[in-house]
């Protein structure tokens, strides 16, 4: 493939960066949030499933990142250490800052709606003050979620990570993982996801993703015209979704590869695009062509959406395998490429 160069003498195959958090996900689904009275507690946040997804596809996982002082801290703490992720980076906040938590609306298999506390929160609590660079030097690569950049003093310290990957060397992912919580205009989104955007080697996010961070350069690109531009300053993969309408990664020797999502009765709407992301990463880590890196991205995608949780319920990479498998045998053959 060549497009991603990592350094297989590093420790580490992924150090990721921002928020983890606790969801919850109501039992009693199918009903608006407000009438729901039975919820089960998982480890959420998008970088926290992805950590959580990559550690069971097999890779080696770190995690740079901030939780409560309290038993919900406790809780994810916990939850990494059996999943094999390092959580020597992963400290608690002196202040009283609680993690956030996500209580999910299940309304129908295909309408969900989040809502999301994180007033006073740990996440961003983040300091350069805990970002090592002897931990980052470490780690073939480094993933950004773009909600470590919404407040001080994260966003520094995910800025202050960036320059030390691009330092040493070590390969950076930007999630871009938009969520509106914590902003406080369209120009903060701009300005820094288009700086975080523009030194990454590989970006991931929807084209309503990739039009907040390019807002502020020039609006109104297809996607064709957002990939030429990030491959003309460095980047060397950008995978851009479009939800049921599949995907596409333009890749910057001018190629594009595109997926279908593969058929599934859902349960929910969210939770498949951290799926994705850990699936897809996994395939970049194993040397896999891009079709098949797309292709393990959209079935755990798949496999998400049917499920209840995100985190609990992230694949092996047989269960992963498993499940093309199958449904290559009922759909046929090609049912997600283009």
């Amino acid at each position: 493939m060549g497009y991603i160069h990592f350094d297989q003498t590093k420790e580490f195959d992924l150090i990721l960066l921002g928020r983890v958090a606790v969801d919850f996900n109501p039992v009693d689904y199918y009903m608006p949030l407000s009438e729901s009275t039975t919820f089960k507690k998982y480890l959420g946040g998008s970088p926290g499933n992805i950590a959580v997804g990559m550690a069971r596809l097999g890779k080696k996982i770190g995690f740079l990142g901030k939780v409560s002082d309290d038993q919900f801290g406790d809780f994810v703490t916990d939850y990494f250490n059996k999943e094999g992720i390092d959580t020597s980076h992963l400290t608690k906040c002196k202040k009283g800052e609680k993690i956030g938590l996500t209580f999910t609306e299940i309304l129908s298999e295909t309408e969900s709606s989040i809502l999301m506390y994180r007033d006073g929160i740990a996440d961003l609590q983040l300091d350069v003050a805990d970002i090592d660079e002897e931990y980052i030097q470490k780690s073939k690569a480094i993933l950004i979620s773009g909600t470590a950049l919404a407040q001080s003093p994260s966003r520094e310290a995910a800025l202050k990570a960036l320059a030390l990957a691009k330092k040493n060397n070590v390969v950076v992912i930007f999630d871009i993982d938009y969520r509106p919580y914590n902003w406080k205009s369209q120009d903060e989104i701009g300005i820094y996801y288009s700086i975080v955007a523009k030194q990454s080697d590989v970006i991931l996010g929807s084209r309503e993703e990739f039009d907040l961070t390019e807002q502020l350069i020039e609006q109104g690109r297809t996607d064709e015209q957002t990939a030429k531009y990030f491959h003309s300053i460095g980047s060397k993969i950008v995978v851009i979704k479009h939800g049921k309408d599949g995907s596409t990664a333009y890749t910057n020797d001018g190629n594009n590869y595109s997926i279908k999502p593969f058929p599934v009765k859902l349960l929910k709407s969210f939770g498949g695009g951290d799926g994705y992301a850990s699936a897809f990463l996994y395939g970049l880590f194993e040397g896999l062509e891009i079709i098949d890196c797309l292709e393990l991205g959209s079935a755990s995608a798949a496999m998400l959406v049917a499920s209840h949780a995100c985190s609990k319920d992230m694949p092996t990479v047989e269960a992963l395998k498993g499940f093309i498998t199958d449904s290559k045998k009922q759909y046929g053959e090609m049912i997600a490429r283009v």
